[in-house]
């Protein structure tokens, strides 16, 4: 087993466990898995990477099997930065599949019209996504301009929607798009948790772009007529 130094990981807040940095010993080694007796071939060639907190029996603790070549600290080092992206990966999967744009309830007639479908609403999780994902870091989120999400229409619209005023100059933070979709879908923080669940984001998301739609096709009838 070769050692790959320390590395610091941060953990997330979840439930009753409080957010913190983990000090993690990391380390590697080949594993080639063994052709069963009874088979003939040559053994598969697998290399194992633990990332261990230290001082801490009930910590962080990962071990991850993999086929990439890992000879090197700096190759464990990446394969750790990998798996490091699977919630994010997660996330997306909760936002296409099953708790945002609900790709898996699609029922079309034609294999083609569903994968156009199943593209179009991917593009529409990876939005939506990026919306809770910054909404989550609300000193982050305040930071940013909605106006990066939205664009220019879209946020005013939704500001006259749910404020119901006239729009600030100024576009607001992703932190406020993120909290008055969920508004804009009925969702009123009733635990005081400030988290918009998928299904409700995706339908103010749904929302808004109706919202949207029927003021751009309004625009066009006045110039035609």
């Amino acid at each position: 087993m070769h050692s790959a130094g320390e590395r610091m990981v941060e953990v997330v807040q979840k439930g009753g466990r409080k957010a913190r940095v983990a000090t993690c010993e990391v380390r590697f080694a080949p594993v080639p898995l063994k052709m069963p007796s009874n088979k003939v071939g040559e053994s598969t060639p697998l290399f194992y990477v633990s990332c261990i907190e230290k001082d801490n029996p009930d910590g962080l603790c990962w071990h991850l099997l993999t086929s990439e070549p890992v000879t090197t600290a700096e190759q464990a080092v990446t394969i750790l930065c990998w798996y490091e992206k699977r919630w994010l990966i997660e996330d997306f999967h909760k936002s296409w599949k099953s708790g945002g744009t609900q790709v898996e309830d699609l029922r079309l007639q034609s294999k083609g019209n569903l994968e156009r479908m199943i593209v179009i609403l991917a593009f529409i999780a990876v939005r939506v996504q990026q919306l809770r994902h910054l909404g989550l870091q609300p000193e982050l989120a305040e930071q940013q301009s909605c106006e990066t999400l939205l664009g220019s229409k879209a946020w005013k619209l939704q500001w006259l929607k749910v404020e119901k005023c006239k729009p600030p100059q100024k576009a607001p933070s992703v932190h406020w798009a993120y909290l008055s979709l969920g508004k804009l879908a009925g969702w009123h923080d009733s635990k005081r948790t400030g988290i918009v669940g998928w299904e409700r984001l995706w339908e103010g998301w749904f929302k808004l772009q109706t919202i949207l739609e029927g003021y751009e096709l309004a625009q066009s009838l006045e110039h035609e007529m």
